[in-house]
Parts: C-alpha cells; sequence; structure tokens
C-alpha cells in the first residue's frame, strides 16, 4: 500500500475488481440499507437504543463503509478497511455507539454484497470486512464501550 505524505502513487487497480467496486459504489445506498436492517434484525434492541438520528447517522455510516469496502475491491488491498476503522472507532465511541453494533453492520454489508457482487467477488470484500470487525472487536474491549454490562461482574467489580 502507497502511502500519500511519502509522495508515493495510488494503488494500482484490476479492470475486474474496478467494475465491482463500481457497482458496490452505484448500489451503496441500497446496499447501506440493507446492511442496517440486517443489523437490527440480528439485535433487535438496536431500535431502542438508538433514536431516530442515531439511525440515520448509522445509515450513512453504513453507505461510507461501502464506499470503503470498494476501494478495498478495487484495489485488493484489505488494509483500508482496517484503517477506516481504527478512524472511525473514536468517533462511535464519542457518539455512545456500541461497538457490537459497528460489527454487526459490518456483517449486514456483507450479506447485502451477495446482491450486487459475484461469488467470485465476494472474497476480496469479505477480507475487507473482516479487517473492520477485528478493529472493532479490539476497541470493544477498551473501557467505555456502550454495551451492556454483565450484572454480576459490575456487583464483583463495585462491591457490594
Amino acid at each position: 500500500m502507497s502511502h500519500p505524505s511519502l509522495g508515493l502513487p495510488p494503488s494500482d487497480t484490476d479492470p475486474a475488481s474496478a467494475a465491482a467496486a463500481a457497482r458496490i459504489v452505484a448500489n451503496r445506498q441500497r446496499l447501506g440499507a440493507r446492511a442496517l436492517r440486517a443489523a437490527m434484525d440480528a439485535d433487535p434492541t438496536m431500535e431502542q437504543r438508538h433514536d431516530e438520528t442515531g439511525l440515520r447517522n448509522l445509515l450513512r455510516d453504513a453507505e461510507l463503509l461501502a464506499d470503503r469496502v470498494a476501494l478495498c475491491v478495487a484495489t485488493n488491498e484489505p488494509d483500508r478497511a482496517r484503517e477506516y476503522g481504527e478512524w472511525t472507532a473514536a468517533l462511535y465511541r464519542r457518539r455512545r455507539v456500541p461497538m457490537d453494533d459497528m460489527v454487526g453492520l459490518c456483517e449486514g454489508l456483507r450479506t447485502a454484497l451477495t446482491s450486487v457482487l459475484a461469488p467470485g467477488e465476494i472474497a476480496p470484500a469479505g477480507a475487507a470486512l473482516d479487517e473492520a470487525i477485528k478493529v472493532y472487536r479490539w476497541h470493544r474491549r477498551l473501557a467505555g464501550d456502550a454495551r451492556k454490562r454483565n450484572a454480576l461482574l459490575q456487583l464483583i467489580y463495585k462491591g457490594g
């Protein structure tokens, strides 16, 4: 992967991969909506945790994640999704979005991508999403994540 501050040229794209990436970008709104719906179906409490504005933000974030996955597919570099996860994890923590919701959004996007990509094109997108999921799971373990805590462990740590 080239680094922009070093003045290196951008990564080359494969024409077949570029076509798949173009399909992802062209359908990103539909993919984002399907990804959010899949995440809410997998975790029904998501609708209670987020208000209307929070759900709209998650929908926009799913579209941005689809754009990043398209870039990963075009250049065949899944590390770009990992970088995106690192950049956005602090924002989600500030907005009090649990990292589990972001993992669910990534899994929903993986499901939604099957409607746009051919079976042979899904592997690079899946690798990119796996990289983003690894980052979000790592940030999940840090203190301050907005997930529901185990009541018994909270009682032990705080004392009773």
